[in-house]
């Protein structure tokens, strides 16, 4: 099985390096600094330098998996940004940071994964339930919110385009004991983790463009 995890450095990326290689995965992985790239090597992960936030890295990433196949890819690069009141306006840098990094990032990335889809491949966004318009009941942090909601449509539209080479789902990883989750958070790393692999084993082809929670439960969008 060939892996691809985009955004590994840390947290619930590099847990799904390591889950996958100890399962005997082939795994390429990505980050952005010397440290991310250094732990993706200790885990026998191929490790590339990618941040989707700049242009010219993000359109070299289709040359460096050249030759590849992935059954599973994941999409886990992201950032919360400020944790903003309802209705407080979010500066225009801090609007950039989250929307480049979690909208634009990803709609950079996808473009150049086409030929590097194995038969039958499964590719998983990671998302939020805080990014749900049907399941919203709180405003808080609403510039990450809206990255998220925004983020959910780039996946729908992946799962339409790639109709009949990939799979493509969008998932909540749960609220994890992370550097963005807290250290009060429900669930670690490897419990999420976890799940979010059995979803994706047990995945099927009439899934495609659905939400998941981290445990398989259906979400709205």
């Amino acid at each position: 099985m060939q892996v691809l995890v985009i955004g590994a450095s840390r947290g619930i990326g590099l847990e799904f390096v390591r889950q996958y290689r100890a399962a005997g995965a082939q795994v390429v992985a990505t980050a952005r600094g010397d440290a991310g790239l250094a732990a993706l090597h200790e885990l026998g992960a191929t490790a590339l330098r990618l941040d989707v936030t700049d242009t010219a890295s993000a359109s070299g990433l289709a040359w460096q998996i050249d030759g590849y196949h992935f059954d599973v890819l994941v999409l886990n690069a992201g950032v919360y940004g400020p944790r903003l009141a309802p209705l407080q306006s979010p500066t225009e840098a801090d609007f950039d940071a989250v929307m480049h990094t979690n909208v634009l990032g990803p709609m950079r990335v996808l473009p150049q994964l086409g030929d590097a889809l194995a038969p039958g491949a499964k590719l998983a966004m990671l998302s939020s339930r805080m990014g749900s318009i049907g399941l919203r009941d709180s405003a808080n942090s609403w510039l990450y919110r809206a990255s998220k909601a925004a983020t959910n449509s780039v996946l729908k539209d992946a799962s339409i385009a790639f109709a009949g080479r990939a799979t493509c789902i969008s998932f909540h990883p749960g609220w994890v004991q992370t550097d963005m989750g807290g250290a009060a958070a429900d669930i670690d790393a490897q419990t999420s983790v976890s799940g979010m692999r059995q979803v994706l084993a047990q995945l099927q082809a009439a899934e495609t463009g659905h939400f998941f929670n981290y445990d398989g439960e259906p979400l709205a969008w």
